[in-house]
């Protein structure tokens, strides 16, 4: 997985976790990133699946 996926999804984390009210902007960019990483090839359509469900669609 690239780094700015990770770093995006980790900033996502840390924002649930201190309930910031911009949550949305930080939805945004791992859904931004995970888009890039697959059309880049960096990531697996299954993966990407994956990712958009846990992340964007926040889907347990």
């Amino acid at each position: 997985m690239p780094s700015y996926l990770e770093r995006d999804i980790q900033n996502l984390k840390e924002g649930i976790k201190n309930n910031v009210s911009y949550i949305d902007c930080l939805i945004n960019e791992v859904q931004e990133s995970i888009n890039s990483a697959w059309t880049d090839g960096d990531i697996t359509e299954k993966q990407c699946d994956y990712l958009y469900k846990k992340y964007v669609r926040m889907e347990k």
